[in-house]
């Protein structure tokens, strides 16, 4: 775990409590596509891991995870999760802002609603490109404009919500092997509940 200390967050106080607030179980989308990622134990890289309910899933799959965070008190919970289910993942204590991407390092990047503004989500995005391996898969779920409408979850702020076009753009290069707006009903936790339209995506680095 990195041994970098930041400043108390807005995460921090969202976490800072003994339930879960998206809850232990992963993302529906993630859990219905994680037989399309890289076989166990491929090197996986969660971004925004929160509470750890998404690299927990994937460490029990057998894979080797990594989760990233702004937030010490998520990542705190996401180890004890880890414990409970008894499995391991490493957690790295950073802002997307600072965090370094290890060229070609990893088999699988994992996104789940981890809304940037636009000019640090295009950064981002790009480093998750380049941090993937050839043959590497990135999968994300994020809230559209549309979510709006719903108010059952995620940013208020149209510029943070997430198209396919803007994926499409961000994420040049790669091969889309799914890349759609859907409509769903999202129970993750007490944040996440209800109606929701989503943009979904697995996208592999050419080899």
């Amino acid at each position: 775990m990195s041994e970098t200390r930041l400043p108390r967050t807005e995460w921090d106080e969202r976490y800072d409590r003994d339930d879960y607030v998206y809850g232990t179980e992963p993302n529906a989308f993630l859990r219905a596509f994680a037989d399309r990622l890289p076989p166990p134990p491929a090197r996986v890289l969660s971004l925004a891991e929160g509470e750890g309910r998404n690299g927990v899933f994937l460490a029990g799959l057998g894979h080797r995870v990594t989760g990233v965070d702004a937030s010490s008190v998520g990542l705190s919970k996401a180890r004890k999760l880890a414990e409970q289910r008894g499995v391991e993942i490493a957690t790295v204590h950073a802002r997307l802002e600072d965090y370094e991407f290890e060229r070609g390092a990893w088999d699988a990047v994992i996104l789940i609603f981890c809304h940037l503004p636009p000019d640090l989500r295009r950064k981002v995005h790009r480093g998750v490109v380049e941090a993937l391996r050839p043959g590497g898969v990135v999968l994300l779920e994020a809230y559209t404009p549309d979510q709006l409408r719903h108010g059952t979850g995620g940013p208020k702020d149209p510029a943070l919500l997430y198209t396919a076009e803007i994926l499409r753009e961000d994420f040049e290069g790669l091969e889309f092997l799914h890349l759609q707006e859907v409509e769903r009903d999202v129970t993750e936790g007490l944040l996440h509940r209800g109606h929701a339209a989503v943009v979904q995506m697995l996208a592999r680095k050419p080899e």
